[in-house]
């Protein structure tokens, strides 16, 4: 086992720095004509950017002082974005090197059927003949008269050869007015600043789209157990707030505001609300005591509520209003809603207990449940649930991030259904890691619950 894990991470470790290196090599390396300081800062750069963002990993799972963690946070965990889409847009620009280097050669071709070509060329024969002077020689012999040959250690890589006009190949044909290690570099000045450019307006959106605050999504999920009384009930459902050494109180509050905004009958919070301590974290949550619904607020953890201290967390979101569901259910007027512990809680003896929250119900009612990750689908099914409401998988968070999160998950984002219980994943009002989302908007969605019976 120890042998299969040293071998996975030396095979992780020699991907990243094969991709490091290819990136230094378009970035800065291709770019110039030879060994120098630019060089140097390109290769200062990348290397600083992910011990940066090694750093603030550490760092936030090692509890290191919080202002550590803010000040590490930021640069490294954007580098981690950057990283993604350089790569990305470099990968995409060896596709565009190859067209462009043909169009530069196509046009300098072209200008040189056209008698565009560099100075010294002979004209084509016939062409202004008759405004050449009898008598005269034409104007590229006599400057072959009058120049001396070049030779001798004055000779460079450009040096034109004696009787050939510059711009000549073989066989006097002209060549591009771009020579081919000029062509070459201007080609990877484009492509390296086209990436770099995309890159960083890719991420900057991205992390714009993230500070600025989630947009509501509404659903409308019908249920054939709900009474007519409950149609048109509203929860509204967010998930994955991950407040943290990145995002503190102002977001958090922008999420409230964002919540109360939609006048929902229920709140529901499945988990993933923070990344570190009450201690260090307490202050930033306080907004969470102005959520107003007529039917109260509900929390359940997510995974990282464990690497953060999930008893106190539990503690503290019951101290602001919140009301916590510990394989618990609570039975409200027209159906039963239900929590479970998140499935990492298994390591600390608090994982998921599904006969302790549902077991005993009466399965006439409609019963939601809040579980925090989608893979806990199975379970509720087992035991009769109508509707799942999780989060988790952010809607993958940086494109194509949802390829390796819908790999991993039955449902990466919607509603789906499972046999007779649906599942909604919410892709969540924050981000972890990165603060920027790609292809994966953040939200936070309203369930209109419908009853067949209406």
């Amino acid at each position: 086992m120890v042998v299969v894990f040293a071998l996975v991470a030396l095979a992780v470790v020699s991907v990243l720095v094969t991709a490091n290196w290819y990136m230094w090599r378009r970035l800065f390396r291709d770019t110039t004509r030879a060994p120098g300081p630019v060089r140097r800062i390109g290769a200062v750069v990348i290397a600083g950017g992910w011990v940066l963002a090694v750093a603030a990993l550490v760092a936030e799972r090692a509890g290191a002082p919080f202002w550590l963690q803010r000040v590490l946070a930021w640069p490294g965990f954007l580098w981690l974005a950057l990283s993604i889409y350089l790569l990305l847009a470099l990968l995409v620009g060896e596709v565009v090197r190859p067209l462009l280097r043909r169009f530069l050669e196509r046009r300098a071709a072209r200008r040189t059927t056209v008698g565009e070509a560099a100075p010294g060329t002979a004209p084509a024969p016939g062409a202004d003949a008759e405004r050449i002077p009898a008598g005269t020689a034409p104007r590229e012999e006599a400057a072959t008269e009058e120049a001396a040959p070049v030779s001798g250690r004055g000779a460079g890589p450009d040096a034109v050869p004696p009787g050939t006009a510059p711009g000549a190949g073989s066989g006097g044909r002209p060549e591009s007015p771009l020579a081919l290690p000029s062509r070459r570099l201007f080609v990877s000045r484009v492509v390296a600043g086209a990436a770099a450019a995309a890159a960083v307006g890719t991420v900057g959106a991205g992390t714009y789209g993230v500070l600025n605050g989630p947009s509501v999504k509404r659903v409308t999920v019908p249920l054939a157990k709900l009474p007519r009384a409950a149609h048109g009930y509203r929860i509204a459902v967010v998930s994955d707030i991950h407040l943290g050494p990145v995002l503190g109180r102002g977001f958090a509050q922008k999420v409230v505001d964002t919540i109360n905004g939609t006048q929902p009958d229920l709140i529901a919070v499945v988990g993933d609300l923070v990344d570190g301590s009450v201690k260090d974290l307490g202050p930033a949550a306080a907004p969470l005591a102005q959520l107003r619904a007529r039917d109260g607020a509900y929390f359940v953890t997510g995974n990282h509520e464990y690497f953060s201290g999930a008893e106190q967390w539990v503690a503290e979101v019951r101290r602001l209003g919140l009301l916590p569901l510990e394989n618990a259910r609570t039975e409200l007027p027209h159906f039963d809603l239900a929590g479970v512990n998140d499935v990492a809680g298994e390591q600390e003896g608090q994982g998921p207990d599904y006969a302790r929250a549902l077991g005993d119900r009466d399965r006439a009612r409609a019963c939601v449940l809040l579980a925090h990750q989608p893979v806990q689908i199975h379970d509720a099914v087992d035991h009769g649930v109508d509707l799942q409401l999780s989060g988790h998988t952010h809607g993958g968070q940086l494109w194509p991030g949802n390829l390796i999160a819908g790999a991993a998950n039955p449902t990466l984002e919607g509603l789906e259904r499972y046999g007779d219980t649906q599942l909604y994943v919410s892709r969540g009002a924050g981000a972890w890691g990165p603060p920027t989302r790609v292809g994966a908007p953040s939200d936070v969605t309203v369930i209109e619950l419908a009853s067949l019976r209406a």
